[in-house]
């Protein structure tokens, strides 16, 4: 279990799950080599004003060509683990139909590295780079295509389940339908409420078909589960009317995403709540969505503040950002956040095995004269995140392992290149990595697999 030692040292349980994570389309590049198809965000980057910076995933950290380095710099790092995801139209250019053996080969190189250095991959079937050849036949609105993703879960099984045992089927649901497909945000940049809740069922539904496929296509050996982006909900004021409004938000963007997969059903507040735009639900589907799962990943942030807001359509809820917080580039920087989004899961849903799946943050840094990237802001955030996650597991939620999002620099996305999350710092320019001194002082938590809550990072100027 987890505990404390005699120096005030918060241990870590033997067998500790330590890794980072990355996702295809923001690190690889290479967007039309080697018979890959076009992706929903390959099409959404190369529209006008889409992107903060004008920039796209087209070369982004070409790790497509340079995956051998990146797997050296995790063995220098001490990485145990590796969570990354596969591009499904580099496998299926058209999302179903003929299969692209150069995309396979790719992700059969890349595996066979990581277990050459004793790194256990962590695979993620979907992060949002649906083909858009799909899309160009309803996307995540049409049922089809969680039909087509349960025949790609198969397809990538049967040649990558010899040697992966941990599968993820989705990222973040509640980012691809509400960001994707009502406010337009994120590709394919669609704003239509009701195919939005359409999308967010039948990713849910594939996870479960995609789920049964995956353990059919290599049974035995692979134990696979789904990856929620969670936020604790807080009112803005202590008055009924905001904490009515916290309570319908956390509906739509918590509960909405977790009830299905452990309850077997959708909350009865948000089903009145959208009861003009709920997804259509045929006979079997909650049943597929919730099949037993064997892990839940967390990927935490941040926390929402709401208030009560009249001219938001249906939620009647609006974001604020509390006047006295820290704030990294994108959002407020809330300790307890995490401690917090567990022990709820705990009470509420009672996961047998969690996974910290990405936790990060986004703030300026560079390089010093002397070569050094001090991106003391990250440590601090990351050893804070550790502590009231141990906090977490010293009083009984299972929490099994945590992966730093994210392992390189990388292209964030609406973002663009202009907000960096990685432990390993990236010349654009040149490609060059540079492990950064949170990923110094990150591989120093993995080797001694313990963490001082107290260690205050300290500025260090470089020599002139």
């Amino acid at each position: 279990m987890a505990g404390h030692d005699n120096e005030g040292l918060l241990r870590f349980p033997d067998g500790f799950v330590w890794g980072a994570a990355t996702a295809a389309y923001q690190i690889e590049g290479a967007w039309n080599e080697d018979g890959k198809g076009p992706s929903t965000w390959d099409t959404f980057c190369h529209k006008p004003r889409k992107i903060l910076d004008g920039s796209s995933g087209d070369v982004a950290c070409d790790h497509y060509h340079r995956y051998q380095e990146d797997v050296e710099v995790m063995a220098e790092l001490g990485l145990p683990a590796y969570r990354f995801s596969i591009s499904w139209p580099r496998i299926l250019p058209q999302g179903r139909g003929a299969v692209n053996a150069a995309g396979l080969d790719f992700y059969d190189r890349l595996v066979d590295a990581l277990l050459a250095k004793q790194i256990e991959p962590y695979l993620t079937l979907y992060h949002w780079d649906l083909p858009q050849a799909l899309e160009d036949l309803g996307g995540w609105a049409s049922r089809d295509t969680a039909q087509y993703f349960a025949e790609y879960a198969r397809i990538v099984a049967e040649r990558l389940g010899d040697r992966v045992t941990h599968w993820i089927t989705h990222n973040e649901p509640v980012v691809v339908s509400l960001l994707g497909y009502f406010m337009g945000e994120y590709a394919p940049g669609e704003q239509n409420p009701t195919a939005a809740f359409q999308a967010a069922h039948h990713l849910l539904l594939s996870h479960g078909w995609a789920a049964e496929a995956a353990r059919a296509a290599s049974p035995g050996t692979t134990e696979i589960g789904i990856v929620q982006h969670l936020r604790p909900v807080h009112p803005a004021t202590d008055t009924d009317e905001d904490r009515q409004a916290a309570s319908r938000y956390d509906g739509v963007v918590n509960r909405f995403f977790l009830d299905p997969i452990f309850l077997g059903r959708y909350p009865e507040d948000t089903v009145a709540l959208l009861e003009i735009i709920m997804p259509e639900i045929e006979d079997g589907d909650m049943k597929a969505i919730s099949t037993p799962i064997d892990f839940l990943g967390v990927n935490y942030y941040t926390r929402f503040v709401v208030r009560h807001d009249p001219s938001m359509m249906l939620i009647e809820a609006s974001e604020v950002q509390p006047p006295d917080s820290e704030y990294s580039q994108l959002w407020e920087i809330y300790k307890p956040g995490l401690y917090e989004m567990l022990t709820r899961l705990h009470s509420d849903y009672k996961p047998k095995r969690i996974l910290i799946t990405e936790n990060g943050i986004p703030v300026p840094d560079g390089l010093d004269l002397d070569g050094r990237v001090r991106d003391y802001r990250r440590t601090a955030y990351l050893r804070d995140n550790l502590a009231q996650l141990h906090r977490a597991m010293a009083g009984g939620v299972p929490v099994e392992g945590y992966f730093v999002w994210s392992l390189l620099d990388n292209f964030e996305w609406s973002h663009g290149y202009q907000a960096r999350f990685g432990i390993v710092y990236l010349d654009y320019e040149t490609q060059k990595r540079i492990i950064k001194e949170s990923g110094r002082w990150y591989a120093q938590v993995i080797q001694q697999n313990s963490l001082d809550p107290t260690a205050v990072p300290v500025l260090v100027p470089s020599r002139l």
